[in-house]
């Protein structure tokens, strides 16, 4: 995937650093707090929004979109780019 997607949002977990969505192409893209990132395809919008919201976000990651929706880990020299884009 060449397009960079929206800037992240810090997330307030022990489990995940943040998150970038984009909603033309149902992309989810989540950094942990590791430093490992992936890419979840096919999110919808609602879930990206609950996940915001919700009380536990590493509990919703693990309940609603882990094991749910194809992913990719990113390789380093992917890693998160479109988390650190400055446009």
């Amino acid at each position: 995937m060449n397009s960079a997607l929206p800037l992240a949002v810090p997330l307030h977990s022990s489990t995940l650093l943040s998150a970038a969505y984009d909603d033309r192409i149902a992309v989810l893209e989540l950094q942990f707090r590791d430093g490992t990132c992936y890419r979840y395809r096919d999110v919808p919008n609602t879930i990206y929004r609950n996940l915001l919201a919700a009380t536990s976000q590493g509990g919703f990651f693990n309940r609603h979109i882990r094991g749910i929706f194809a992913y990719a880990k990113l390789n380093p020299k992917q890693r998160c780019r479109s988390l650190y884009r400055t446009e």
